[in-house]
């Protein structure tokens, strides 16, 4: 059954899930948040990547921050950039690139080559976070265009190149199961218990979960007794 607008979950918190479920649920079920120099970095570069004005270059429309959704998956999101290409030897004559995607039937654009691009600060994953957020958004593209996206890509700061991602079976099975996970912790809206792993030292959350001494106590609860005590000191 689709899901209602009102439960849409983001996209990025698919990534997070992957990541790590606890820092998941601080960010989405506790809305807690802290910046480092690494989501920092990230951040800007998502910046610039939906600033840029779109644009036609080579033959390819490059649409930037477009809103993506699906009511079958139960996700919204904003792409980094999706790349739009006519079929070979069919190119738009008498007309621009916009104009032949807007007039485009959803029977016509099945044939075109529509791939989503993620941008990522630092360099590619040993584990599948990152392509789970990009299958996710062509799961999106493909429900609100009625296509079959067979591949996209993740650019990477640190390398400044591409890394192209195939939406084969396993990743999109992947995609989805993460999708039904994230929207089961949400529902439950319980904070899973910390774990210590080396990746937690370069998680900016790492101040507000302690993983190293705060185990199953609610990492909101800790912040609220900082804060009290804080104000109490004034």
């Amino acid at each position: 059954m689709p899901f209602p607008e009102a439960d849409l979950l983001p996209i990025s918190a698919l990534q997070h899930l992957l990541f790590c479920e606890r820092q998941c649920a601080l960010i989405h079920v506790e809305r807690l948040w802290s910046e480092n120099l690494l989501t920092t970095q990230g951040a800007l570069l998502h910046r610039k990547a939906h600033e840029g004005k779109p644009e036609t270059r080579d033959g390819e429309r490059i649409a930037r921050g477009l809103t993506l959704r699906s009511l079958e998956v139960g996700l919204s999101g904003v792409a980094d950039i999706v790349l739009w290409r006519p079929p070979e030897g069919r190119k738009p004559q008498g007309r621009t690139l916009l104009d032949a995607i807007r007039q485009a039937t959803a029977e016509e654009l099945t044939e075109w080559s529509i791939r989503p691009v993620e941008y990522k600060r630092g360099k590619p994953k040993a584990n599948d976070c990152d392509r789970v957020q990009v299958c996710a958004q062509a799961l999106c593209l493909e429900e609100m265009l009625g296509v079959t996206i067979s591949a996209g890509d993740l650019y990477y700061g640190q390398t400044r190149r591409r890394s192209e991602v195939t939406f084969d079976d396993p990743l999109r099975a992947k995609t989805l199961a993460a999708a039904t996970r994230l929207h089961e912790l949400m529902a439950a809206g319980e904070t899973p218990a910390a774990v210590y792993e080396k990746k937690c030292d370069s998680c900016s959350l790492y101040e507000l979960c302690l993983p190293k001494a705060i185990g199953r106590r609610s990492a909101r609860d800790h912040f609220d007794r900082e804060l009290a005590a804080s104000l109490a000191d004034e």
